[in-house]
């Protein structure tokens, strides 16, 4: 017990050093592909020095976390290979420890940034992001409009569905509204038409509206009486101006009931609720990845550690950006576009580990 507890501390002694500087220099190539993508934007719009420094240092969380698993994937990898090039585990391995034993540290490292780093974006990275966003938007002169246009959606659990052309969110009118109205079989009641309709503190009222109706089996046309009845809040009618990357975890539940609920389209925002899960556990996924791979290079350890981290990064943010499209369009359910990647390369990257050398 104690020899191994020697090895446990001697391979994070090598590993530590090397991931800070992995992910040291991966933070500062984020944070420079990310300032050199808007300073022509800022420049035309004379944005000062310190605004764009501040703009900077409110990205430094995010780009950690986008940082953490690579960066994580380098260090593991290139520490195992080194010490294969020293003939170091050939010792370790003399004394009959097996290679995931030996690496068990790596891999707990891995389990824990991945927990630590969903807990950290909740508290830390998405609030900084959203100052982040907020600096540039105004920094940009960019601004968020609330009005919307071509609007479907379904209230009362789906026995109204409203038709709207265009919604003017600062005089809170909806104009062209379309309204049908079915009871709990789905089958048509009645339909509203009015060029338009204006919010009045908790009810819609119409203008010129007229009511479709089947009496006695003939469709007729009247007036729609004054009514309180259509309450749907003008923010139901409004385009999003919440950015879901914004919102901690429990808001971003909060924001997949609401648009279910109104009949709004809300796969893509429930799948990247289900990514802010998955997401974390890339830094797990890559550790298992790096371990299994680290010791199969000899020569040109850090060329090579370097470049297979690079392939194997690329193929897994390749495959996850294809799940959650699929998940998005709802071609596939949204947690399984989030977490379906994740599972697959752990279970390839065990794989590898059993047959890695020994």
């Amino acid at each position: 017990m104690n020899r191994l507890m020697v090895l446990d501390r001697y391979l994070l002694r090598q590993f530590i050093p090397i991931f800070f500087v992995a992910i040291s220099m991966f933070v500062f190539i984020i944070l420079l592909i990310d300032l050199f993508a808007n300073i022509i934007r800022y420049l035309n719009n004379e944005v000062t020095v310190s605004t764009m420094l501040q703009i900077t240092l409110h990205f430094i969380p995010k780009s950690i976390s986008y940082a953490l698993p690579i960066s994580l994937l380098f260090a593991a990898a290139y520490t195992l290979g080194d010490l294969y090039a020293k003939n170091e585990l050939t010792s370790v391995f003399s004394t009959g420890i097996p290679f995931w034993r030996f690496s068990l540290p790596l891999l707990i490292v891995g389990f824990l940034v991945s927990v630590l780093s969903f807990y950290l974006d909740d508290v830390i990275v998405i609030p900084t992001l959203k100052t982040k966003n907020d600096l540039s938007r105004r920094a940009l002169k960019q601004h968020v409009t609330e009005s919307n246009s071509d609007i479907v959606i379904k209230s009362k659990d789906g026995r109204l569905i409203y038709s709207i052309d265009y919604y003017d969110s600062q005089r809170q009118i909806i104009n062209g509204v379309n309204i049908v109205k079915m009871d709990e079989r789905g089958e048509f009641i009645l339909q509203i038409r009015a060029p338009s309709a204006q919010w009045k503190e908790d009810h819609w009222e119409f203008r010129n509206a007229v009511i479709y109706q089947y009496e006695r089996g003939i469709l007729r046309v009247k007036n729609l009486p004054a009514t309180l009845e259509y309450d749907e809040h003008p923010d139901i009618f409004r385009r999003s101006a919440v950015i879901y990357q914004e919102l901690p975890a429990r808001e971003a539940k909060l924001l997949v009931d609401d648009l279910r609920g109104a009949g709004l389209p809300f796969f893509h925002v429930q799948a990247n609720y289900y990514h802010r899960y998955s997401f974390s556990a890339t830094s797990f996924v890559v550790m298992i990845l790096s371990v299994s791979m680290g010791g199969r290079f000899r020569k040109n350890i850090l060329l090579m550690s370097l470049f297979t981290s690079l392939v194997c990064a690329v193929v897994y943010y390749i495959a996850e950006m294809l799940s959650m499209t699929l998940a998005g369009l709802n071609y596939i359910h949204p947690f399984i576009g989030a977490w379906f990647p994740v599972c697959i390369f752990i279970v390839i990257g065990v794989l590898m580990i059993r047959s890695a050398k020994t």
